[in-house]
């Protein structure tokens, strides 16, 4: 009997486990049960769809086409506010898209730092866009655009990383500069990061278990925004943008976690080893980093520029991590990128 009993505790046991580590299927845009599909997509080589959002002048008559890349826990309805004036001023057309699992975009169980950009070449060569193109990345989202610029550069016009990724296990930057870095995240969030870079399989877990604090991010948790941050989102919640419920619709797993397991692996390359695209001056690549950031450290973005002097690096005063939602800075970054 006692043997039974020990038996049938350990089958429980090895159940509990097992579907605690085990994410649950995504929930596929236009598949059974799934959520609809309500915006314009792309069909990829691989079957995936990606969905994404034009605006700005009309496509075929834009001087500049500019794709757009959203950050951690975002989509293709992020803010990036550019005055109306400008964009018919300079013609620009820009195309913002969700990303592997966020929104509308099928899952990527594959995806990796490498695999965005053929996203966005695909993304660029089904709607016609031409030959070149910018690339403007946001927060995570510029992990995408270093993609670009490794693999893809002969396809670019020009590029911006704003408040750009910082992955603490890049291996050419100094190993005590990334750690100094991320000791002053707070304990959960370190603890987080590790999770993804080491034991990426226990992600899942990590970040749906009870017994531990694991990831500001995840949870909203505003301890880590500026004072500017913090009116930002203040704001925000007054006007909430709509879309904002489709951005995880397909599930945690698919969009968030998988997007930290990419942006927090062992990259084939390291932002430092980068050669200039634009060696006779036919395009420029920008790096915005705002001061009072606390999500991401600028003394590491500083370093990154400092070895690839061909970035153009500006340091934004008073602001923090949300520039994206800033108009004036907004239009300052597209008029560096395009006029200057």
């Amino acid at each position: 009997m006692m043997f039974s009993v020990t038996v049938a505790i350990l089958v429980c046991l090895i159940g509990y486990i097992y579907r605690s580590f085990k994410p649950p299927p995504p929930r596929i845009c236009g598949h059974p049960n799934g959520p609809p599909v309500t915006s314009p997509r792309i069909k990829l080589s691989d079957g995936r769809y990606l969905a994404y959002r034009e605006s700005g002048v009309d496509r075929d008559n834009a001087n500049y086409k500019i794709i757009v890349v959203h950050g951690f826990n975002s989509s293709k309805d992020t803010e990036f506010p550019i005055p109306k004036d400008v964009i018919e001023e300079l013609g620009i057309y820009f195309v913002f898209y969700d990303r592997a699992g966020y929104g509308e975009s099928d899952p990527h169980p594959s995806r990796t730092v490498k695999s965005e950009a053929y996203d966005i070449q695909e993304l660029a060569d089904k709607l016609k866009i031409g030959p070149k193109f910018y690339v403007l990345g946001i927060s995570l989202g510029a992990y995408s655009v270093y993609s670009c610029l490794k693999y893809i550069p002969h396809r670019l016009a020009g590029a911006v990383l704003m408040v750009p990724f910082v992955n603490y296990w890049w291996t050419k930057v100094p190993q005590e500069k990334l750690s100094k870095a991320l000791e002053l995240m707070p304990k959960k969030d370190q603890w987080t990061f590790k999770v993804a870079h080491y034991v990426p399989w226990l992600l899942y877990w990590w970040l749906t278990q009870k017994l531990f604090p694991s990831s500001s991010m995840v949870t909203g948790n505003n301890a880590l925004c500026s004072d500017k941050d913090l009116v930002v989102i203040k704001k925000k919640m007054e006007n909430p943008r709509p879309g904002l419920e489709k951005v995880r619709q397909q599930g945690d797993h698919e969009c968030l976690h998988r997007d930290m397991i990419a942006g927090f692996a062992t990259w084939e390359f390291d932002p430092t080893e980068l050669e200039n695209p634009f060696a006779e001056g036919e395009g420029s690549v920008h790096v915005w980093q705002g001061m009072e950031d606390r999500i991401i450290p600028y003394e590491i973005n500083r370093y990154i520029s400092e070895k690839l002097p061909w970035i153009k690096y500006h340091e934004v005063l008073g602001y923090g991590h949300l520039l994206n939602a800033e108009e004036e800075k907004c239009k300052d970054i597209i008029k560096a990128l395009l006029v200057n």
